[in-house]
């Protein structure tokens, strides 16, 4: 398995809230929640949140290969919450990330997502899967305290952030290595490519296998740019992270 990846913060920040690592075996896809403004009750960012989250996955990943991924997932939250005992893990507003996970072991490939960064899978064949976790598309409302009340609820999405059990609402899928031919996994950043912005899937992998990734993350910043400021709801940019496998 051959991983690449870019990761590039927003141009409208300073601090980039992605989290991106991967070895020859794993690859771990972070995007961090944008702080509601809210009180947390957490004395850490965003940004903190995403990087030890993504370390403790990486050390689950590296020590224990062969176990399931939603495990990796809740035993990386419960030890991320356990590295800020100083602050209130109950509170809905506690700094949270998005996961993508992809770990080749024993003949198969496993992918998990939990929220809105997605991973796509290509076959051989040409067959696509579209692990998409698109709950956060789904709410009644989006204002501040909406989104702080259907957080890690089954009435509104689910995110990685203090309660390990949101493990249990990832989506995952399992491929054999010999059927997959390449992968990637983005952050919304990237995706947008797809979701606002036209792109196929197949157009973006190519894009990702022909170019590398820091081709896709200067076509999401073109396509930003080349739109009216305002003619959307929500950032016209954001932290864009891709990640490219090819077996």
């Amino acid at each position: 398995m051959q991983i690449s990846f870019a990761c590039q913060a927003s141009p409208d920040v300073v601090a980039n809230e992605d989290f991106v690592l991967a070895s020859e075996r794993f690859a771990v896809v972070l995007d961090g929640a944008t702080d509601s403004g809210l009180p947390n009750g957490c004395e850490h960012g965003v940004a903190w949140l995403a990087g030890r989250l993504g370390g403790q996955l990486a050390a689950t990943l590296t020590e224990q290969p062969g176990l399931p991924l939603r495990e990796v997932l809740r035993q990386g939250i419960a030890a991320t919450r356990a590295l800020h005992p100083q602050c209130d893990p109950d509170n809905p507003n506690s700094p949270a990330s998005t996961v993508a996970l992809a770990r080749e072991y024993d003949g198969a490939l496993d992918f998990l997502v939990l929220a809105d960064s997605p991973v796509v899978v290509q076959s051989h064949s040409g067959e696509l899967l579209e692990l998409f976790d698109d709950r956060t598309a789904h709410l009644p409302a989006y204002d501040r305290v909406s989104v702080s009340r259907l957080r890690n609820t089954d009435q509104g999405f689910w995110v990685a952030s203090t309660r390990p059990e949101a493990a249990d609402r990832a989506l995952t899928a399992t491929l054999s290595t010999g059927r997959v031919r390449r992968f990637a996994l983005v952050t919304d950043g990237v995706s947008r490519l797809v979701e606002r912005y036209g792109w196929s899937w197949p157009r973006l992998l190519d894009l990702l296998e022909q170019q590398g990734p820091a081709a896709a993350v200067r076509a999401v910043r073109a396509a930003e740019l080349a739109e009216e400021p305002g003619t959307r709801k929500g950032k016209r940019h954001d932290d864009a992270t891709a990640l490219f496998g090819l077996m």
